[in-house]
């Protein structure tokens, strides 16, 4: 394959508002342990958007190239590497300091924000930010995995050795989504809110005979903890995924379970408030010898 020598990328124009569609060299000089890889799709997630509208909680940097989930395959591989090959079929890590789940003090890296994204036709990275993608999946499905995905997965605790029983997710968006079908997969009650029935039956579709979706109207049920204890006979549940942000953290700790429940924040839907309106978490959490991550 002839590699081009120029590359197209989208890029932050200089007041941060929009993007540009940019002609950028295209080096093909690559370090031993790199690769070259087209990207066929990008998903996009709320943080691009926020990013443009001056809404993101998180600095990052001028002109930048957004998005952070990709499906694409490898063109070209550096002289050490052995791992992958020209042709395999990958995606980049949203967190490229943060890839084995052990780096104690690792420094914030996360695509699309504080280093170049994956908004453009060609891109250069070292390949333990990479991993194979399972052919049985489109560019398109493959491309929303890196950051909603393992987002979804982190949120609801998998990788803990005491199982959640049960689990809320706030909203239809692409995390809850993703961690609605990890819930039904792998036998945790889901309970999901939305503003819409329509959403609402169309979701519970994906639910089993064995572990069916529960919804909740928030529209309809303002109290929407309330709705989720009777759910679960008064019980509340083991983790909340919360979308919405501070917004929602006082009935996110209301629901929860009385011991050691998890509210995983991956979200901030409702804005960030002024510091004098921020909700007083520590003890409520303590109370319930709950967590937040």
């Amino acid at each position: 394959m002839t590699l081009p020598s120029t590359n197209r990328v989208y890029r932050r124009t200089s007041d941060g508002k929009s993007i540009e569609l940019l002609d950028e060299p295209l080096s093909h000089d690559l370090k031993p342990n790199q690769a070259l890889i087209k990207i066929h799709a990008v998903s996009l997630n709320y943080r691009d958007i926020a990013m443009l509208s001056g809404q993101y909680p998180v600095e990052v940097i001028q002109k930048g190239v957004p998005c952070s989930d990709a499906a694409a395959t490898i063109v070209a591989v550096g002289s050490a590497v052995n791992k992958f090959k020209v042709g395999d079929y990958v995606t980049p890590s949203f967190q490229t300091n943060f890839i084995t789940g052990t780096e104690k003090h690792a420094s914030m890296s996360a695509l699309g924000g504080d280093v170049d994204g994956v908004l453009r036709e060609y891109a250069v990275f070292d390949v333990d930010v990479l991993t194979k993608v399972p052919e049985h999946l489109s560019y398109e499905e493959a491309s929303t995995i890196a950051c909603a995905g393992v987002t979804a997965w982190t949120a609801l605790d998998m990788g803990r050795s005491l199982k959640a029983d049960s689990a809320l997710m706030q909203g239809t968006g692409g995390v809850s989504m993703f961690a609605l079908v990890l819930c039904v997969a792998a036998g945790i009650k889901p309970i999901i809110t939305s503003s819409s029935d329509e959403k609402l039956n169309e979701v519970k579709k994906l639910g089993s005979q064995e572990n069916p979706v529960l919804g909740i109207n928030y529209s309809t049920h303002p109290d929407w903890d309330v709705e989720a204890k009777k759910l679960t006979d008064g019980l509340g549940v083991d983790v909340v995924v919360n979308n919405v942000g501070y917004a929602a953290m006082k009935k996110s700790i209301d629901v929860l379970v009385r011991r050691q429940g998890t509210i995983s924040l991956v979200g901030f839907l409702g804005g960030m408030p002024e510091q004098k309106d921020m909700p007083d978490c520590v003890i409520p959490l303590m109370k319930k010898s709950g967590r937040m991550q």
